[in-house]
């Protein structure tokens, strides 16, 4: 999903939603899941606008290392350290996968190439094709490798690790890291003593992270990540931990802020209003605006508004669907499509706006014409909205006239004619808008029902697989939305009786997948017998590996949004051309080209052996490895389908220590676009807010009296994240009380103890110091 945009989005609808992470004021958690592909390519790669930088692959692995020692450093998980890398993916997650590849490949063939023109002299050795952090290469088998030596010497030398059960789920296991990590979560709760206290924390750098942690239902989780910084020249990513900011998004906080923008359903809706309900249903939505899986619907982008539009849909149409949409992932289609039927109103919307195009009418009638009749039609058009809002006020006046004279009557049924005439001009070039759209993107030469009738279906159904996917694991390994453009929303008609049905299959083989992602340009990531198909003019499957290829913005601004125009595998004929060439695999290509169990190890004293350097040059063996494991089968965590029901949470047993809940402080909310400062930049959009209530008996109290309840001792500031601090004075901007003690002492004084305090009357400098910092506290 535009993944920057959708979490700057959120970022700044909800300003609250982050706090920097600081060293011991964060909260406490159980469980800390790494989606380890973020780190690889940050460590690997940081910087792909240098064409000059090069880095080995000890240098790679020990960055990783110290990457995953900061990481669990600062969140101390007390359970649960869960590491997963990507496996190979389910098929419609492959043609993204195909489409970026492709795209990196010719990005950075390009740069080489302007460097050379420039007269640079690059390094001789080869730069580092982030390609191969793909399951299956060479690059993939040796940091599996070097990732369990990694595992068994923390556990055996590192005590902080020795109390933990660490899951290792690598690029043999299939599924992207993220799901598999779900995977995990969705096994524990269906536990019958599962806590649902469980403190849940998990790093990566995708936006739909925040989709997928949601789908948990689950009460503590937060999501880890870098700081995101907007606008201005692309800078070197800084690879050493130490130097990077951290935030912590709190879901805690997302499902507060979620129930505040739908809470005007609660006097609307005549059935039960259930905020887990509503939360399927907004991660359902976020699915409209396009995903890994499938393209954004036309013209609806979250830079133009598109979210908004989406809730404001829902808000109007929900009272008349009598339930939800979005069933624990199963797609309620009655209700579905009475919400996309009251949504497509966005595409006539849309299109009046082109309908004003002299451009369009230019493309219609020609130049010879253009003076004559853009005049009148721009007009028209313009009008447009105003005569469809007045339309049935100008019915009952016009039947109304016919109790006047003639003439009036005349004039109006003329009226009523232009307007008739209006609306089937409108509907005429609206139709042929679409049928453009679908003929010069999809290559179709005609626009047939049949046609239109599969559009939705397909798109349809891939909703569908994506709620699954979200909610309940992969139901298709082969399924593949097959279209580079999703069709319109007023297209998406009588989809309530569909039948879908998903047949698991099974996932590639890593070898498989290289094939059906990389580009020519990669060809070395494959075994040799393979490299053929994608260069030889004789290969059956030569057409599947352009050396050029166009791209497409297709409403986007950024070019790495633009649609990779590809085409897509044909798994038959892919396995077809390999079996050719299975028999001249290596002994060690074939070990590479399997799938393979999940690890889970923990810390057993009992236990010593030698465990090998995975390289001996580089890292020495461990001499008393004190590691134990159990091999965790393929489909051990795999929960049926129709038993992966919400959590009910008996919220009386559930406790906030160190998370962020909106609940302490009265305050009332709404939205207002107020530029709030979010990632260096004030915000462009609508922002939550929340004004706080002051009690009417805070008038009253005095300095002094507030004085002697809190000096010296402990409470949490920064709400709603709830930072434990020790007050050290208390000022009305006129009298000062303060703690008169030596410095760098943090005693805290009990209710009995009066601590040792001394009183001060600011000067005019520091009344002018404290009324600024107020103001800045109050607008924070």
């Amino acid at each position: 999903m535009g993944v920057p945009k959708f979490y700057r989005w959120i970022s700044e609808r909800y300003p609250c939603l982050s706090e920097v992470v600081k060293e011991h004021q964060i909260p406490e958690f159980d469980n800390l899941y790494l989606d380890m592909n973020g780190i690889i390519h940050q460590c690997s790669h940081p910087n792909d606008d240098d064409v000059h930088f090069r880095i080995s692959d000890d240098k790679i692995f020990t960055d990783i290392f110290h990457y995953l020692e900061v990481l669990f450093r600062i969140i101390k998980p007390r359970k649960v350290f869960f590491m997963a890398v990507d496996g190979v993916a389910p098929r419609a997650k492959m043609n993204q996968q195909r489409g970026r590849r492709f795209r990196s490949a010719k990005e950075a063939e390009d740069k080489i190439k302007k460097a050379i023109e420039k007269g640079e002299t690059l390094p001789t050795e080869a730069r580092f094709d982030s390609n191969c952090i793909t399951p299956g290469t060479e690059f993939m088998a040796r940091l599996h490798e070097h990732l369990k030596y990694f595992v068994n010497m923390k556990i055996s030398t590192d005590k902080s690790w020795q109390g933990v059960t660490i899951y290792f789920s690598g690029h043999e296991t299939p599924g992207e890291g993220e799901h598999k990590i779900m995977e995990f979560i969705r096994s524990e709760k269906a536990k019958p003593d599962h806590d649902p206290n469980t403190r849940h924390c998990l790093y990566g750098l995708d936006a739909d992270l925040i989709m997928l942690g949601l789908t948990s239902h689950e009460a503590h989780f937060s999501l880890l990540r870098e700081e995101v910084r907007f606008g201005g020249k692309k800078t070197q990513r800084v690879c050493a931990p130490e130097e990077t900011t951290f935030h912590l998004l709190h879901l805690s906080l997302m499902r507060e802020y979620i129930d505040y923008e739908f809470s005007v359903l609660k006097e609307k809706i005549t059935f039960k209003y259930d905020i887990e309900r509503i939360i399927d249903d907004w991660i359902l939505m976020g699915f409209l605006v396009g995903n890994d899986f499938i393209p954004h619907l036309p013209h609806l982008h979250i830079n133009h508004d598109a979210l908004p539009l989406l809730y404001g849909t829902y808000i109007t149409i929900l009272p008349e669907l009598g339930g939800y949409i979005n069933e624990s992932g199963h797609l309620n289609l009655p209700r579905f499509e009475k919400y996309l039927v009251k949504l497509s109103d966005f595409d006539r919307e849309h299109f009046s706006e082109v309908f004003v195009d002299l451009k369009w009418f230019e493309s219609k009638v020609g130049n010879k014409y253009l003076n004559e009749a853009a005049g009148v039609a721009a007009e028209e058009a313009r009008n447009y909205k105003e005569k469809k809002k007045l339309k049935g006020q100008e019915n009952s006046l016009c039947w109304a006239a016919l109790d006047k004279n003639e003439g009036e009557m005349i004039t109006s049924k003329d009226n009523l004619e232009d307007e008739t005439e209006d609306d089937d001009l409108f509907e005429t070039e609206f139709r042929q808008y679409k049928r453009t759209y679908y003929m010069t993107k999809m290559g179709v030469d005609i626009v047939s029902d049949d046609f239109l009738a599969d559009q939705a279906a397909c798109y349809i159904q891939a909703i569908q697989w994506i709620l699954h996917y979200y909610y309940h694991g992969v139901q298709s390994w082969s399924w593949y939305y097959p279209y580079h453009y999703a069709p319109f929303l007023s297209d998406i008609r009588n989809i309530s009786t569909l039948k879908i049905h998903f047949e698991l299959g099974k996932p590639f083989k890593p070898f498989e997948q290289l094939l059906a992602v990389l580009p020519a340009a990669s060809k070395n990531l494959l075994p040799t017998c393979y490299q053929h198909l994608m260069t030889s003019e004789d290969s059956p499957i030569i057409e599947y590996y352009p050396p050029d290829f166009k791209t497409d913005l297709n409403g986007k601004q950024q070019e790495w949004e633009a649609v990779v125009l590809i085409p897509f595998i044909d798994e038959k004929r892919l396995l077809e051309a390999m079996e050719t060439c299975n028999h001249s695999l290596k002994k060690e290509e074939r070990k590479r080209n399997q799938h393979s169990e999940c690890l889970m190890c923990w810390y057993d004293r009992d236990t010593e052996f030698v465990y090998p350097s995975p390289w001996p040059e580089k890292f020495p063996a461990i001499e008393r490895c004190c590691t134990r494991y159990k091999i965790i089968s393929l489909d051990a965590w795999r929960v049926d389908i129709n038993k992966n029901k919400i959590t009910r949470v008996d919220q009386k047993a559930l406790y906030f220590c160190g998370f962020p809940t909106l609940k302490h402080i009265k305050h009332k909310f709404f939205l207002k676009k107020s530029g709030v400062q979010v990632f260096q930049q004030s915000s462009r959009g609508e922002n939550m807010m929340l004004e706080v209530l002051v009690d009417a008996e805070s008038d009253e109290l005095t300095v002094e009296n507030v004085a002697s309840s809190v000096l010296g001792k402990s409470v949490f500031v920064n709400w709603p994240h709830l930072e434990e601090a020790r007050v050290v004075a208390v000022s009305d901007g006129e009298t000062k009380f303060y703690l008169e003690e030596p410095p760098g002492t943090q005693k805290l004084y009990s209710g009995r103890t009066a601590p040792p305090s001394k009183v001060t009357h600011l000067g005019d400098k520091e009344q002018s110091n404290w009324a600024k910092e107020v103001q800045g506290i109050s607008e924070q």
